[in-house]
């Protein structure tokens, strides 16, 4: 009996942990702006931001929402009959990319840094959003540890490009190790009602990695990401490959949104079993950052083994990249030792 539970608890804690990450996610990474004191907005913001409004002017725009993605639905929907919309239209595109583009991390550690380190390769980091900021924070992760959980680009990424042919992605511009041909940006899905999610096949491997992630993991957490009524078809394909919510009466599902704690319930309703789920307005304050590299394990012992856990462990907002280093140095070690032999990793935060 023994042995069973043993088996059950291994088998538990070494299923992934999945962060779904909007743009709410960017925006609490860079409250004060970026390396140069670049500010990120989500869409209501935009167009004020990117000074769009003499592009926008060229066209009659009939929505009065001042929200980028409302216009853009527009234009997109104009463009097939309209050639002075497709202009627009693709004038925009233009400059969100090279926009989004430009953006760069401080030197300082960000949540980024901090979500990346709290990971491993089990476990899987999904953004809908367009910066670079998680490819820049990966490789600053890769100077401490080659144990960084996976990623998956759901609407294409600056950063990213990505090798047709030999199915091999990576940073925008580098030498494909197979073909020997920089790797081609990837594209980037605008804000449309409705999305193709098969017309790119660096997209579409992007879902196939969330979803294949989704079936087998035992907690998801959400990060600033609010569902945006553009994105109907991406929730829909989430929960298709999460299932229905009695068979997931084990699963944890962890939310971390400013906005108000109903209204994020709500929107996440269909994915969370009863009282499965936890709510924080601050990453600092969600089990990636309280129990870093160990969330399965952590969250596990704490409900089905019933161990309390010590909240003041686990990463704090004012660390260094020297601090991190030395805080996660001894799981790193005991990751490599225990790779390959099928072990239930220790929980160092009881």
């Amino acid at each position: 009996m023994k042995n069973e539970y043993e088996d059950y608890e291994r088998y538990m804690k070494n299923r992934p942990h999945v962060v779904i990450l909007g743009a709410g996610a960017s925006c609490a990474a860079i409250p004060n702006g970026d390396k140069h004191g670049k500010k990120i907005s989500a869409m209501s913001g935009f167009i004020e931001k990117l000074g769009l409004s003499s592009v926008i002017s060229k066209v009659d725009i009939r929505t009065s929402s001042d929200n980028l993605e409302d216009i853009y639905m527009e234009l997109d929907e104009r463009s097939k009959s309209d050639p002075l919309c497709q202009e627009v239209k693709e004038e925009l595109e233009k400059i969100i990319w090279e926009y989004m583009s430009d953006y760069q991390l401080p030197d300082t550690p960000t949540i980024y840094d901090f979500l990346v380190m709290s990971l491993t390769s089990k476990n899987l980091i999904a953004t809908f959003n367009w910066d670079p900021f998680l490819v820049q924070a990966i490789g600053r992760a890769m100077k401490y540890t080659s144990n960084i959980p996976q990623v998956a680009f759901l609407h294409g990424n600056v950063a990213v490009g990505f090798c047709v042919e030999n199915n091999i992605m990576g940073n925008v511009g580098m030498i494909c190790p197979k073909c020997g041909i920089p790797l081609a940006p990837t594209k980037l899905l605008f804000p449309i009602k409705k999305k193709d999610y098969n017309s790119d096949i660096a997209i579409s491997k992007a879902w196939k990695t969330l979803n294949n992630a989704l079936e087998k993991a035992y907690m998801v957490t959400v990060f600033g990401y609010s569902a945006p009524k553009s994105d109907a078809e991406a929730v829909a394909m989430m929960k298709k490959a999460w299932g229905s919510v009695n068979e997931r009466n084990l699963e944890e599902i962890e939310l971390i949104d400013i906005r108000d704690e109903e209204a994020v319930i709500e929107s996440w309703s269909e994915f969370i079993h009863t009282h499965h789920y936890s709510y924080n307005t601050s990453f600092f304050d969600s089990t990636l950052a309280r129990c870093p590299r160990r969330t399965c394990e952590a969250t596990f012992d704490r409900l089905m083994n019933c161990i309390w856990l010590d909240g003041s462990k686990g990463f704090k907002d004012n660390m260094s990249f020297a601090d991190i280093s030395k805080f996660i140095s001894p799981l790193v070690v005991e990751e490599g030792n225990a790779k390959g032999k099928g072990i239930i990793l220790s929980n160092p935060y009881q």
